[in-house]
């Protein structure tokens, strides 16, 4: 059992320091501002005393910082500068952009330091603690005791670890964000699109295809692209266009973005003839220049 501290007692810290705490380790104390984290500490931590995060981490054996990515290293700076943090204290974050630079004060303070990053979307809910069963958890730990803890601790939360080297941190991060929130924002688009026709339930009309789609594009990449840029339907996507300028144009940028890369993609392995890309390439660009007029 290992003594917790979390600070930022936002989505991920609250559910990942409940997940821990199931696991059988001790959470003795969260930091956390707003009346939001409050509700949350209180919710899925009932009984953790909230307080200053120089209090929580001199109280705990592994530290565990949850702060958004551009408040990470000013909350470092300020707890080592303090003399929160000692020698031989465990020190996590769970940013998935950055690595261990960023926790350097600590790692000068003689603190064993790691990145720990979970690739999963948080509601701040006892909803997510199931999701944490197989989770990947993109890591980062150079020290002997930092790598046997993160093994240790993603075992716990019945993870699976991916290790990241330093270096590929951002390359990382850019792709779940890519992924999962730009996903986020397609399918929204894609509802507004299919409630402009008429649809009572856009997400029913479109959970069997995209659940399709999500499901052929992990298993099979790029091979898995369909529909009229891979067959060339020049006609078709011009069709798209004006359906989209007539109903919801602030969509349009996004599809003809989209479409480039699809057509470039469908050339590149020969699904498309260049002649054809062409032609499709000059209808988006007309479409998004009569946007900008």
């Amino acid at each position: 059992m290992t003594r917790i501290g979390v600070v930022g007692a936002g989505r991920v810290g609250a559910v990942l320091s409940a997940g821990l705490r199931a696991a059988g380790h001790e959470v003795v104390a969260a930091a956390g501002e707003s009346d939001a984290s409050r509700t949350r500490a209180a919710t899925l931590l009932p009984g953790v005393p909230l307080l200053k995060p120089t209090a929580v981490s001199r109280r705990a054996e592994l530290l565990l910082l949850t702060v958004p990515d551009d408040m990470l290293s000013n909350v470092v700076t300020q707890l080592a500068a303090a003399g929160a943090i000692r020698p031989g204290q465990l020190v996590a974050h769970t940013s998935g952009r950055h690595g261990l630079a960023v926790l350097a004060p600590a790692a000068a303070r003689g603190a064993h330091v790691m990145a720990l990053h979970p690739a999963m979307t948080f509601t701040g809910t006892a909803l997510d603690l199931p999701r944490l069963a197989g989770c990947a958890f993109g890591v980062t730990a150079e020290s002997p005791v930092s790598v046997a803890t993160v093994e240790r601790l993603v075992a716990d939360l019945r993870g699976r670890l991916v290790w990241v080297p330093e270096d590929k941190r951002t390359v990382y991060h850019a792709g779940l964000a890519h992924g999962a929130n730009h996903l986020v924002t397609l399918v929204s688009q894609a509802m507004e699109l299919v409630r402009e026709s008429g649809a009572s339930d856009p997400a029913a009309t479109l959970r069997p295809l995209l659940t399709a789609a999500l499901d052929n594009a992990l298993t099979m990449g790029d091979a898995a692209l369909t529909g009229p840029i891979v067959r060339g339907d020049v006609e078709t996507v011009r069709a798209h266009l004006e359906g989209i300028l007539q109903t919801r144009p602030d969509t349009l940028p996004s599809y003809v973005a989209l479409a480039r890369a699809t057509a470039n993609t469908a050339v590149l392995d020969g699904r498309l003839l260049p002649i054809r890309a062409a032609k499709l390439v000059g209808i988006l660009n007309d479409a998004l220049e009569r946007v900008a007029a």
